[in-house]
Order: structure tokens, then C-alpha cells, then sequence
């Protein structure tokens, strides 16, 4: 098993909104992804395996040197096999490259060993207000 990654690489919507939806326990939206990404985004990764989309993640930024890891999302049938933490890997080299200083993440309490220990985030004080 062979899984490649690229930074901007391509992708359709259908299979974004796929694994979206299985990854966070939804029905498959009709979500633009490709508009949103190229107007917004410093960048994203795409991980396939034999041509097929099995995990993707999204790199926003302000404009300098903050960016933000969005919407980790690897299939089902592939997760637990080092393919998450390799996106995020590819993701921060990208946003390196861009310059950038700072990778952000937040995410659930189930993810806490995921993001700290596999992929090296540090804890930090944060604030969140629901809008």
C-alpha cells in the first residue's frame, strides 16, 4: 500500500464532501470545497492511495505568518495507519515553505493524543467564543 500526499493537490468536491461526512459522522454535503480552498486557504494535502482520495486536510492562514490546520479528515478503512499524522507532517512543511511561524490546531478531547503526542502540537491558553 502506497499512499502519495500533495500539497494543492487536486481533488472534486464529491469526494471531499465524502470523507468529510465519515469523518465527522454527517450526511455528505454539497460543499464547494475547491472555491473555498482556493479563495481562502494557504493550502491543503491530499492523500491517495491508487488514485483514490483517502484522506485531506486544510491549511488556512491570515496572510503572514498564522496558519491553521482545518478539517483533518482521513476515510475509515485507513485511519489508525499513520496517514492523519503524515498530513499534517506535509502540512506543516507547506506553510513553512510560505513562511509562516505558526501552526495552529484545535480539536475534541478525543484528539488530544493525536494532535500533542503523534504530531508534536504543544498546548497552548486559547479562547473560543460560540457564535
Amino acid at each position: 500500500m502506497t499512499i502519495t500526499y500533495e500539497w494543492r493537490g487536486d481533488f472534486d468536491n464529491p469526494a471531499v464532501n465524502a470523507l468529510h461526512a465519515e469523518g465527522f459522522n454527517h450526511r455528505a454535503l454539497d460543499i464547494d470545497w475547491l472555491t473555498q480552498v482556493h479563495r481562502h486557504s494557504l493550502g491543503w494535502v491530499c492523500a491517495r492511495l491508487d488514485g483514490e482520495l483517502v484522506g485531506f486536510v486544510n491549511v488556512a492562514w491570515d496572510g503572514d505568518v498564522h496558519a491553521f490546520i482545518l478539517d483533518t479528515m482521513v476515510a475509515g478503512s485507513h485511519r489508525r495507519s499513520g496517514i492523519g499524522a503524515e498530513l499534517v507532517a506535509v502540512a506543516a512543511r507547506g506553510a513553512r515553505d510560505a513562511n509562516c511561524e505558526w501552526l495552529h490546531v484545535d480539536f475534541d478531547d478525543d484528539l488530544r493524543a493525536f494532535y500533542f503526542d503523534t504530531c508534536g502540537f504543544k498546548p497552548t491558553t486559547a479562547g473560543l467564543i460560540a457564535l
